[in-house]
């Protein structure tokens, strides 16, 4: 088949099955900008940890230049999601709007790293395997990921569209681990080894919470759609709860009471009393003996 061909079948899939945005079509926010802002935010949080040569004490000058290169950044591409939603009208305006709010998110950086202390300390304590806090934050994907949660949280709060979910979806390839950015996550979290964990856009999780891979604190369901938008369809997680792999807990009414133990696999859809341990039962197993003449792997 000719080039020519091929592009003329392509182009006629394009006019008889058009995909087309939603709202404008100016450009959209860029991924390979946004994750070089998280980068540059990762460096202002750590130093010293993400490939500068900074104490961790940190340095001015060279914090000055990371901020001064971040804001603009952000600046931009929060610019780019004001005028693709048609939010502000006029260049000039967005830039202005996109500052601001660049402003106020690097502001929070402060804030934010006594929450990411908790976070590393509660790493530490919770798992024997772990060498060293610096072990933990070049190598831990429930530590990196917490990380990167914590930045798009702070950018939700200020309603910025689109970056905050771009953040954690960088995370959420990297790691298998899928926090939304509008969750409430108190301090000293943990996620020990954390493939497949899933936290919704409305779960409210406590201080001292510990949970393992593969847990879900999700929806009971999704039927309805964008009528469900802004109801509280996660679960809430109250202070000191611990949750083994594998556990599902759904419904926005399905609250876990304080110090509570969820076993391996557990299905939860109703609320638990502070302190209590769920778990399921031991399945029966059934083990046949080899027979003599059987074929063995092993002689």
């Amino acid at each position: 088949m000719k080039r020519s061909e091929i592009i003329d079948a392509i182009d006629r899939s394009h006019r008889e099955r058009p995909i087309l945005k939603d709202h404008c079509r100016c450009a959209m926010p860029s991924n390979r900008e946004v994750k070089k802002i998280v980068g540059d935010a990762k460096r202002l949080l750590l130093p010293g940890f993400y490939g500068d040569r900074v104490a961790e004490t940190g340095n001015r000058l060279r914090t000055a230049v990371i901020v001064a290169r971040l804001r603009r950044r952000l600046a931009r591409q929060i610019a780019r999601v004001l005028l693709y939603l048609e939010t502000i009208r006029g260049r000039g305006d967005a830039i202005r709007r996109g500052g601001t709010l660049a402003d106020a998110f690097l502001l929070r950086i402060p804030t934010i790293r006594p929450l990411l202390a908790s976070d590393l300390e509660a790493h530490l304590q919770g798992d024997p395997a772990a060498f060293n806090r610096d072990q933990i934050v070049i190598a831990y994907p429930g530590f990196y990921a917490i990380l990167i949660y914590r930045l798009a949280h702070e950018l939700a709060l200020l309603e910025v569209p689109f970056l905050p979910r771009m953040f954690t979806e960088f995370a959420h390839r990297e790691t298998g681990i899928d926090i939304h950015p509008g969750a409430s996550i108190g301090a000293s979290f943990m996620i020990d080894h954390g493939t497949g964990v899933v936290i919704g856009e409305t779960a409210v999780i406590g201080s001292h919470v510990r949970i393992y891979q593969g847990v879900t604190l999700g929806a009971i369901t999704t039927k309805g759609g964008q009528s469900l938008r802004g109801v509280k369809r996660h679960p809430t997680i109250e202070d000191g709860v611990t949750i083994y792999a594998g556990a599902s807990i759904l419904g926005g009414n399905t609250v876990v009471g304080a110090l509570s133990t969820i076993g391996s696999n557990a299905f939860i859809t109703e609320s638990v009393a502070p302190g209590t341990r769920v778990s399921i039962k031991t399945p029966d197993l059934s083990v046949r003996p080899p027979k003599e003449g059987d074929p063995h792997e092993h002689p």
